[in-house]
């Protein structure tokens, strides 16, 4: 995909999470949340620069709305997310 911006062209390459057998075709808001709990426990077992979790916040990143996701880290901050991490 091109993007012409003030008469340049810039190219973009979309990508989003590959699929998952655990998810076939319905409940993508499953596969969001799994993949979100999974980024997080990725971080806390291998730090915040592991590179090994970086895959997993593209996947969260590319299935969750940005509302959730902020609800989420609001949760995570405050102690009440619901998920196991």
């Amino acid at each position: 995909m091109f993007l012409k911006i003030d008469g340049c062209f810039f190219f973009l390459q979309l990508e989003t999470a590959p699929g998952d057998y655990r998810f076939p075709t319905t409940n993508q808001s499953r596969h969001c949340f799994t993949r979100y709990v999974e980024y997080h426990r990725c971080v806390a077992a291998k730090g915040e620069d592991a590179s090994e979790c970086d895959k997993f916040a593209k996947y969260y990143r590319s299935l969750c709305p940005g509302e959730w996701i902020d609800r989420w880290n609001e949760q995570r901050e405050n102690g009440t997310f619901p998920g196991p991490l």
